[in-house]
């Protein structure tokens, strides 16, 4: 089901229905300032392990999550003075930040230290899902290993077709993933660099 949002000004009911999708345990995909990203409800534990299947993934190698703003992140990690002060210079942005992942975060998404991505997209429709779910969305690239990044939301529905519950159709979308900067320890280290420009 292909869902087309604004993607300048979201329409609010249309967010408030995809978020009960999610809410219901479905996985949709939706645009972010990179890439078009697959997703669902990061307290939907068999959603999750959905995606890795459907990514083909190691359940060793977790997903990022979006989150709605700094306050939002530091619910779902631990961030500190320095981390603080450089998430908020450069987000909502295309960065993904590692960081020592908190209590609220499920054990699924964290690596053996503990650590999480967390991103914060310069996207209206894929902040305006995160406001509208009231939780963090998993955010992983909407293609298979093998295959080219999909730039619309028709190539989207075409690879995966009825394994998705919903896709949000909000325009083309520049179709380069984030860039990763791992701030542990305080010590920022560029782990792939992508479309954001770092510092």
């Amino acid at each position: 089901m292909i869902i087309t949002v604004n993607p300048d000004n979201p329409q609010g009911r249309l967010l408030s229905k995809v978020a009960d999708i999610l809410k219901a345990g479905g996985i949709i995909a939706y645009p972010t300032d990179t890439q078009y990203g697959l997703g669902c409800d990061l307290s939907q534990k068999k959603s999750i392990e959905k995606i890795y299947r459907l990514k083909q993934r190691n359940l060793k190698t977790p997903f990022s999550i979006i989150c709605a703003d700094l306050t939002h992140i530091a619910e779902y990690a631990r961030v500190s003075n320095f981390a603080y002060r450089t998430l908020k210079r450069l987000l909502p942005g295309p960065y993904t930040f590692i960081l020592p992942g908190s209590r609220l975060m499920p054990q699924i998404m964290l690596t053996k230290r503990h650590e999480c991505g967390i991103r914060v997209p310069g996207h209206p429709i894929a902040l305006g899902l995160v406001q509208a779910l009231g939780r963090p969305l998993i955010n992983t690239s909407a293609h298979l290993p093998e295959q080219p990044t999909s730039l619309l939301a028709s190539e989207i529905e075409e690879q995966f077709g009825k394994q998705l519950d919903a896709v949000i159709d909000g325009g083309p979308v520049p179709g380069q993933p984030s860039t990763v900067v791992s701030l542990i320890d305080d010590e920022p280290v560029i782990l792939r660099q992508g479309l954001g420009v770092f510092p």
